[in-house]
Formats: C-alpha cells, sequence, structure tokens
C-alpha cells in the first residue's frame, strides 16, 4: 500500500491562485484579440431616400385647321314613285318608271357602280269619308337612287334629263357636292391645326417665362365638313338642264396637345 503524501494547506492555495491568474491572462488576450475585429466592423446606416423629383409644368392647347377644295363630284338624290288602286298595280307601274330612270342615267354616261338604291316602299293611301274615318284609297311605290356624278360640268345636264323622262314620277329630293378624295383634303386641314397647336403652345411657354418643351400627348377630335355645297334645284317640266352653283368644299379637324415647360 502506497503511502498518501500530506497536503500542506499553504502550498494549495498558492496553487489554485496561479491557475485562476494563467485563466485571467489568456481570457484577456482573448477579449483584446476581439476588440480590433469588431472596431474594424463598418457601421450600417439607413439608406437615404432621395426626394420625389417634382412633375414639370405643361402646357394643354387646342388647334384648329381647315382646307377647301374645289368639288370634283355630285351626288343626286332622286325618286321615282307610282300611285295606283292596288299595291300589286303600284310596284309594277314604279318598276317600269325605275326602268326608265335608269335608261336614262346610263345614256349620260353615269356607270353602274355610280347608281345605288337607297329605299323601296310601298305604302297605302288614305282619304277621310264624310263621317271622318280614313279609308285606303291607293297604294303609292317609291324607290330612291343616290347618283355619283363624277364629271361635275355635266351634273344639270343629268338633273334635267331625269327631269324630262320621269316627268311627273320623278322628283329630285337634292343634290351634294363632294371631292373623291376627302383623305388628302383631311391631311391637309390636320397640318394646319397642328401648326395652330404648337404656334399657340410656343406663344404660352414665352408668356409664362419658359422654353417649350417635348410634346406629352397629342389627340385629335372628329373632323367636320360644314356646308359641303347641298343645293335643292327647281325643276321646269321642260327644262333640259339646270344651273348648279357647287361652291367650295372645306374639311375641319382640332387636336388637342400637352407639351412640357422647360
Amino acid at each position: 500500500m502506497t503511502p498518501r503524501t500530506p497536503q500542506i494547506p499553504g502550498r494549495t492555495a498558492a496553487r489554485t491562485a496561479g491557475v485562476l491568474a494563467t485563466a485571467a491572462l489568456v481570457l484577456g488576450g482573448l477579449v483584446a484579440a476581439a476588440a480590433p475585429a469588431q472596431a474594424a466592423a463598418p457601421v450600417r446606416t439607413a439608406p437615404f431616400a432621395a426626394a420625389p423629383a417634382a412633375d414639370p409644368a405643361t402646357v394643354t392647347v387646342t388647334g384648329s385647321g381647315s382646307a377647301s377644295a374645289a368639288p370634283d363630284l355630285a351626288l343626286l338624290s332622286i325618286a321615282v314613285e307610282a300611285d295606283r288602286t292596288t299595291a300589286k298595280e303600284a310596284m309594277a307601274a314604279q318598276t317600269t318608271e325605275a326602268e326608265n330612270l335608269l335608261r336614262v342615267l346610263r345614256a349620260q354616261g353615269i356607270a353602274d357602280r355610280d347608281i345605288r338604291t337607297d329605299s323601296l316602299s310601298v305604302m297605302p293611301v288614305y282619304t277621310q269619308t264624310s263621317g271622318g274615318e280614313s279609308k285606303v284609297s291607293g297604294y303609292q311605290a317609291v324607290q330612291s337612287f343616290t347618283v355619283k356624278v363624277r364629271a361635275l360640268d355635266r351634273a344639270g345636264q343629268v338633273i334635267g334629263a331625269v327631269n324630262e323622262a320621269a316627268r311627273d314620277a320623278g322628283r329630285v329630293n337634292g343634290v351634294v357636292f363632294d371631292v373623291a378624295d376627302p383623305g388628302a383634303l383631311r391631311a391637309k386641314a390636320r397640318e394646319a391645326a397642328y401648326q395652330d397647336a404648337h404656334e399657340k403652345a410656343r406663344q404660352h411657354a414665352r408668356l409664362s417665362g419658359h422654353r417649350l418643351g417635348r410634346l406629352v400627348s397629342l389627340s385629335e377630335g372628329e373632323t367636320t365638313r360644314p356646308g359641303q355645297g347641298a343645293a335643292s334645284p327647281s325643276l321646269s317640266a321642260d327644262g333640259a338642264s339646270v344651273p348648279l352653283a357647287p361652291g367650295e368644299i372645306e374639311e375641319h379637324v382640332t387636336v388637342s396637345a400637352v407639351y412640357e415647360l422647360l
């Protein structure tokens, strides 16, 4: 049996103090080593919120433009009618008058593509009896046509020929003058409307102490064609030709534009 060495109290306390001191030194070194790393870490700051840019000043203007041209065609509104005792008889008589009208138009050089039936109707004709009652006394058949006359200088002659051939069975409801290519006339009016809007915007910019910036938006309103050279000639039974005054055709365009002001 190995004999145990007796522990001396003073020596044990000294050994414990040494161990504690060594541990303190090691811990202090670790803390000192970590401190520079923590100091070197970047400091995060909240991102800076930029102020929203102010909307640029704008000006809204409306421009109008017009263009005119001499008409190069005429649209005739013509009708034939027949009154008979029965509806069948009225329709048959109207058919005869319509065929006669078409022959006259073709003889005047009007192509079939320029003749269009607009309406065809058969309706009763009422008369009032002595007792105040309405009674069917017959029927009326009516067919109306739109005729396009491309040789404008012959429009009056065509009307006279129709009137002479149809006599009491025919009537001319009106004449409208027009241009064969309305798109070209509308383009000129649109260009004038845009220039008008641009000049107005430049003036507003100058008056307000700004410079005119870019075009933001542009819209076009409805185009109008006032007048359009309408006429309702008064025909005589023996007139071979009817004098007409075509005048001019006008096209109007409006635009709305928004510009930036600098």
